[in-house]
């Protein structure tokens, strides 16, 4: 009988120790993986969300860019980290949702693999060209690519990216040929088109925002449903007789699978509060991604779990039927 008392402790020793470690923490930093490089959309909602976090608990959310691969070698890193919270990280349509779909090996399973914590939300997508190609607006640029016979060339934040699979659209739907560069972020991409080493690119509208506003990128088309009020030159997709390349890009807060829940909820509801905090650079953001309104998922299971899978098959077949296989 003291036998069988004392195995009974014995396995719930563990379970005590996670819940004393849930309940205090943060005790030491906690590491904010960005699996794309410093400057774009990723990075920004990353270090924005971290700085606030910190201010709250009151420890360093230190955030770290691990970029590659369209997001996937930093979201494989956090995968196989710890689930003790410690290690989060900015996931995303392109790591998440496209680059699962383009590949049967591959290293991690987004639904399985993580715990979901919060959705950060998106900007549209935009497709952007060097002022110094000779053309003015997206009919013109179609006609200037057939033209070229597949010599431009069109950068994108990365492989299994939003920007690839636009891109990639775009070309089956107008017949025009273009031969992908893929970066390891969205900022790099649009500096390269600025220094003129690629002609085309294929981004996020915030990251390609100041440029546009510079005159030193030309916008062709967003692909928000209806045209972003900071930006109303720009034209939709849709409206320019492309509804199939309506899209928005969408970022969240994941960990590893396996997290406590005390520790998921806490950081859910923060992240909820961070839009109250910060009201004024969340609103701007919002009319730059052209929604209307932000959505910030509560902890659930049948949420934003649900939703990824959702987004994930839709994803999935879109890259099948681009493919030419089966949806």
């Amino acid at each position: 009988m003291r036998s069988a008392v004392a195995f009974f402790f014995a396995l719930l020793l563990p379970l005590v120790a996670v819940q004393a470690d849930a309940q205090t923490w943060p005790s030491k930093p906690v590491r904010i993986v960005v699996p794309f490089a410093p400057g774009g959309t990723a990075d920004t909602l990353g270090r924005l969300v971290a700085q606030k976090l910190g201010e709250t608990f009151k420890e360093s959310f230190v955030v770290e860019n691990r970029g590659g691969a369209g997001g996937v070698i930093g979201s494989e890193l956090v995968a196989k980290a710890d689930p003790d919270g410690y290690t989060l990280v900015v996931s995303s349509v392109a790591s998440h949702c496209i680059a699962p779909a383009m590949r049967k090996d591959f290293p991690f399973d987004p639904m399985r693999d993580f715990t979901h914590i919060a959705l950060f939300g998106g900007p549209p997508g935009v497709l952007v060209i060097n002022p110094s190609l000779p053309v003015r607006d997206l009919k013109h640029f179609i006609s200037y690519a057939k033209a070229e016979g597949g010599k431009l060339a069109y950068g994108s934040p990365g492989n299994g990216t939003q920007g690839h699979l636009t891109a990639e659209q775009l070309k089956q739907v107008t017949g025009i040929e273009m031969t992908h560069v893929p970066y390891k972020g969205a900022s790099l991409a649009v500096s390269d088109l600025i220094a003129g080493h690629v002609k085309v690119t294929s981004t996020t509208l915030t990251t390609a925002a100041s440029q546009i506003k510079a005159g030193r990128a030309r916008a062709l088309a967003v692909t928000s449903q209806k045209r972003v009020p900071d930006f109303p030159e720009i034209p939709t997709f849709a409206e320019l007789g492309y509804p199939e390349l309506t899209s928005t890009i969408w970022f969240s807060l994941s960990g590893p699978a396996g997290m406590p829940p005390e520790i998921v909820n806490r950081l859910n509801a923060e992240v909820r509060r961070i839009r109250a905090r910060i009201e004024k650079v969340f609103g701007t953001m919002k009319r730059c991604y052209g929604l209307r309104r932000m959505r910030w998922l509560g902890l659930a299971k049948a949420g934003l779990h649900v939703r990824l899978g959702a987004m994930a098959y839709n994803l999935r077949r879109s890259w099948r039927l681009l493919a030419g296989a089966p949806a």
